[in-house]
């Protein structure tokens, strides 16, 4: 009778271990560092920044563009005119400023 019943307070023993030691990986595979959680994290971060590079891009084509046109190899004298007037503030002499 004694032998049985150390056998069967054993076995609990073994079955809690394995349980504890199972929920323990269970709950490190879903909120761990590599767990689920934190890669539906990296996804959603990787799509913003996938988002952001893309603006990111256009407006390095945008400024590579208008570099071209003020280069000396092509000078556009319309965006010439355009940012001597932004920048410096200058106006023809046949213009009228209304503010």
């Amino acid at each position: 009778m004694q032998r049985s019943k150390r056998r069967s307070i054993g076995i609990w023993i073994y079955f809690a271990l394995a349980f504890l030691a199972g929920s323990y990986f269970t709950f490190a595979a879903v909120q761990g560092d590599s767990g689920v959680f934190r890669r539906a994290e990296i996804i959603a971060e990787s799509e913003t920044l996938q988002r952001e590079l893309a603006v990111l891009e256009t407006e390095v084509a945008r400024m590579e563009n208008l570099t071209r046109r003020l280069s000396d190899d092509y000078l556009d004298l319309d965006l010439l005119d355009e940012q001597a007037r932004d920048v410096l503030g200058l106006m023809r002499s046949d213009e009228i400023v209304i503010r």
